[in-house]
């Protein structure tokens, strides 16, 4: 069975590594933030001028935003896009809006949104990049019969639509996304994926740029070594904690091949 390495350490045999999307495999930070202004500004057209800059400042928070960039652990960066709009809401409602209202300026202020959404967007090369020296680790992964997935809270389009403008298609067996059920960070979302793909949990390394992603992936029952923090997708560094190993560019990871 292929080894991991990191900085020629050996991590031992693995089958499969899983990846986080956003952050991780993707360089998302532009897109996400051109998204989260987006939506800060569609809903402060939707109040009154009394309570704009209570909301604006509440909605900075809770986005994660400072200084032209988005926290790597706040809800844009890690929460799916349903979390997203119930913090919106949330938010509306302590300027004092009600409860319905808010929500249904939530829902509508992310439909219009989302047409911005390079993420999502079907276009040709309308997508976030690849992070820095990604593609030949995956080739090498490839190379080595190590299985490759996503296990992302992006829904299936904003997935797909990723792997497909980067030609990635071929190097990964699957994805489990934020329509799948459950879905991270719930350990079961990792078991769901690797029944899903034929896979053993304690032979698979996962890869993500949050805490939720290390903790579901050693509450999954994936070896401590090979629950691995992946530093360099965000402008600022994720606060990550120990004891996980932290990879600093994909260049320091690689893959011994069996035999």
């Amino acid at each position: 069975m292929p080894r991991l390495l990191l900085r020629g350490a050996d991590l031992g045999d693995v089958e499969a590594v899983l990846f986080d999307k956003d952050g991780t495999l993707s360089h998302s930070e532009p897109d996400l933030l051109t998204l989260a202004e987006a939506r800060v500004f569609a809903c402060l057209e939707q109040v009154a001028d009394a309570q704009r800059e209570p909301l604006r400042e509440l909605l900075g928070r809770a986005y994660g935003l400072a200084e032209g960039r988005i926290h790597p652990a706040g809800v844009t960066a890690v929460a799916a896009r349903d979390h997203n709009l119930i913090a919106t809401a949330t938010a509306l409602a302590q300027v004092g809006l009600g409860w319905p209202e808010a929500l249904a300026i939530s829902e509508a202020v992310f439909a219009a949104s989302d047409q911005g959404d390079r993420r999502r967007s079907g276009e040709p090369g309308s997508t976030s990049n690849l992070t820095t020296g990604l593609r030949p680790l995956l080739e090498q992964l490839h190379a080595a019969g190590v299985v490759c997935a996503v296990i992302s809270n992006d829904d299936r389009a904003g997935i797909e639509h990723f792997l497909a403008s980067h030609g990635l298609g071929g190097l990964f067996a699957g994805f489990w996304s934020a329509e799948h059920r459950p879905r991270k960070p719930d350990p079961a979302a990792v078991h769901g994926l690797c029944t899903e793909l034929g896979l053993e949990v304690g032979r698979c390394a996962l890869i993500g740029d949050a805490n939720s992603d290390l903790q579901m992936a050693r509450a999954a029952g994936i070896p401590t070594q090979l629950c691995m923090g992946y530093m360099a997708g965000w402008s600022s560094p994720p606060p990550l904690a120990e004891p996980h190993p932290l990879i600093h560019h994909w260049s320091e990871l690689g893959v011994l091949a069996a035999g």
